[in-house]
Order: structure tokens, then sequence, then C-alpha cells
């Protein structure tokens, strides 16, 4: 395990020293809330600020960690890499029209698709920024459309001896989704100089400056995306009662309260929310929630007095809710009437993420002198693949 920093230690303490403030002023709010019925504007101020600066904390700590995961890449050994670098600091394509045979330099409709190293740092820049991508299955393929026969269940079985019969058992009604991979594009700009700099690592540069609008644009579409032109996201499906749902829909569980928590025992909803898939789910489940949702369910305590939101000190950097690590996703809805803000599952087993084969680069010095384009291009899909393994909780009467 890669050795904690001192700035990681020293984040860390920020963030306990943050949560213990936040803790001692929510719960002189909460006491004056009980004797008084409300509680005094600047307590609230001060909980909101307090709340505020944790979440910045945290936010920090979580770049923090992540950039303490991140693998090192290693110099690349690929042998069109010269002619890579060629094409990208000078547009020399010769090189890589000589290695079409090594799939490293191949024309495409866009471009140039780059080495396989450039690429892999690119998908994991976008892994550890992107909330969905990160904690969803990921899969490569080359195809345009992806397909997968699921079933919905219906396949009989039954006990037998040794040497009995095997009758014929009814067969399993399945079902095949398709993932449609639509074309994500970028288009960072350099000078010159800086391409000339020899100092300047070319990849790292193009990974990081499409890292964010990529990872802002996948973001949207994995939470909302309507499936035209882009992934279809988790709630752009059919939803229906838990336990009424058919399949294609995901299943929910209500607050009882328009717009809003229970006033008494408000956690209870949570607490449905994580019994809602069934245990093989559990597992491996976690709360996908906004900032701003975040911010509501921190004040939650149970009967003993202790909060249900804790800030996540290990390696890992999740915080957890009732146990269970919370991924932030700023694209989740803001709690609000009907609203499906709050989302618990296994998202693995539930999102599929896909990714075509080949970013493609066209390297282009004319349209904006004295500057360089690079048009980028990448091709992703995604879906809900599993309709068990992620649950969704209301924020309505039913």
């Amino acid at each position: 395990m890669t050795p904690v920093s001192p700035q990681t230690q020293a984040a860390l303490a920020e963030v306990m020293t943050a949560f213990e403030a936040f803790k001692s002023a929510n719960d002189q709010r909460l006491e004056e809330v009980e004797r008084r019925a409300s509680a005094d504007i600047l307590l609230e101020e001060k909980v909101s600020r307090i709340d505020a600066a944790l979440d910045q904390q945290k936010s920090a700590l979580d770049r923090l960690l992540l950039e303490g995961q991140r693998p090192a890449v290693a110099p690349s050994t690929h042998e069109t890499q010269p002619g890579w670098q060629r094409y990208m600091r000078q547009g020399d394509v010769s090189a890589l029209q000589e290695a079409k045979s090594l799939n490293a330099g191949t024309a495409g409709e866009g471009g140039y698709v780059v080495p396989p190293e450039t690429e892999r740092l690119i998908d994991r820049q976008l892994a550890a920024i992107s909330p969905v991508r990160a904690i969803a299955s990921v899969r490569t393929t080359s195809a345009a459309v992806f397909r997968k026969p699921v079933s919905r269940g219906g396949a009989a079985s039954g006990w037998v001896s040794e040497t009995a019969a095997r009758p014929e058992t009814a067969s399993p009604d399945l079902g095949l989704l398709d993932f449609p991979a639509a074309e994500l594009y970028a288009m960072p700009a350099a000078t010159q100089q800086l391409l000339d700099d020899a100092m300047v690592d070319i990849d790292q540069w193009l990974a990081d400056e499409i890292r964010d609008v990529f990872a802002a644009q996948e973001s949207a579409a994995f939470i909302s995306g309507d499936g035209v032109n882009k992934p279809r996201g988790l709630l752009s499906y059919g939803t229906n009662v838990d336990g009424l749902q058919s399949w294609g829909e995901l299943g929910y569980v209500a607050t009882g309260v328009d717009a809003g928590f229970a006033t008494s025992d408000p956690a209870d909803a949570l607490i449905d929310l994580i019994y809602a898939p069934a245990s093989a789910y559990r597992a491996q489940g976690r709360f996908l929630m906004n900032r701003r949702t975040i911010s509501a369910v921190r004040r939650f305590k149970d009967s003993d007095g202790n909060y249900l939101w804790q800030p996540g000190l290990s390696e890992a950097g999740s915080s957890t809710l009732l146990g269970y690590p919370v991924s932030e996703a700023e694209d989740m809805p803001d709690i609000g009437s009907d609203s499906f803000s709050i989302a618990f599952g296994d998202f693995r087993k539930g999102y599929l993420v896909l990714d075509r084969q080949g970013v493609e680069v066209l390297r282009d010095p004319f349209s904006a002198k004295p500057y360089v384009l690079f048009y980028t291009t990448k091709r992703v899909g995604g879906g809900v693949q599993d309709f068990n393994a992620i649950k969704l909780l209301k924020f309505g009467l039913s």
C-alpha cells in the first residue's frame, strides 16, 4: 500500500477537525430546536459555514488520495511512439501512415488513433474524476453497438436421483440490451512554442486538457442522458414502487414526504433504501447523491446520538453513510418534489460503461492561428444492465 503523504495526513487532520466542529455546532443547534422549537439564525449560519468548509476539505482530501493511488505511466516502448510524437508536435504523418499494420497510426474517420499507452492514460484520468465511471463496470469493445443477452427469469430446475430421467425444464425468458457507442469530442489548443518544447509530455498534456470536458459530458449522460447520441442515464429509465417494477424499470422507495425527509426518524427512509436490493447486491452497495443532498443527510443521527455520516479516513477516501460508501455526483438532482435524489446499490453490477476502442486525434494548425487545435474524439456508451442492482429514493408521498 502506498504510504500516506504528509499532505494527505494534514488533510485528514483538517477533515476530522472540521467534522468535530460541525458536530459541536449542529448539536448546539438541535438543543436550541428542542428548547425553543427553532434555532438562532446565527447558529444556523454557523452550521452552514462549517458544513461548506467540510465539503471543501473533504474534496481536497479525495483529490490527494486519488493522486496517491494513481499509477505512474511507464515510459513507452511502443515502436510508433516517436512517430506519434512527431505528428503531435510537427504534424508529420509519414511515420504514422507507414505504421498502419501496427494499429497505432491508422487513419480513421476523424484523425489518427492514439497509441495504447496514451489511451490508457486518458481512461485513467477519466476514471479518477468521473464518479459513475469509477464505480460502474467498464467494458472495451471494437463494435459500434454492444449487445448483451440477459435473463429475466423463468428457468426451471428440479431434484433427481442418479439414474432418474431428466424431464425438460422451462426455458428462461431472455432479453437483449443494446449499448450503442456515441461520439464524444473535445478540441484543446496549444501554441507551437509549447509543442516544440521537448520537456513537455504531450500525452500527459492531452489527457489533462480533455479530461475535464470529457468527464463533465460523461457524468451528465451517465445520470440523465436520453440515449440519443449519448449514453442512457440512470434516471432516464421508467420507475415504479419497489416490488412492483417490471423488467426495464428501476424500483424506488418513497420518503413519505413531498420534497423532503420525514421530520421524525428521517433516516428510516435511508434504511428502507438499503434493504430494497437483494442481499447479493448490498454486499458491494454504495450511495450516489450530490453534495447538497450529502449536506442534508450529514445532520442525521441514530437513536444513540451518533452521526450516520462519517468522513473517510482510509486510503480509499470514501465517506460512509450507515456504513456504506458515498459517491458524490453533482449531476444527481437536488432534493425536490418527487425527485430521485439518492441512488443505492451495486453499481458495478447495475450500470455498464462502454468504451469503443480507439481515441482519435486530428491535428489542425489552420483554423485558429497561431494556435494548433487537436480535435479529439472518443466513443462512449452506457446504460443499466441489471435493474435489480440499483434502487432509488423518491422524495414524494408515494
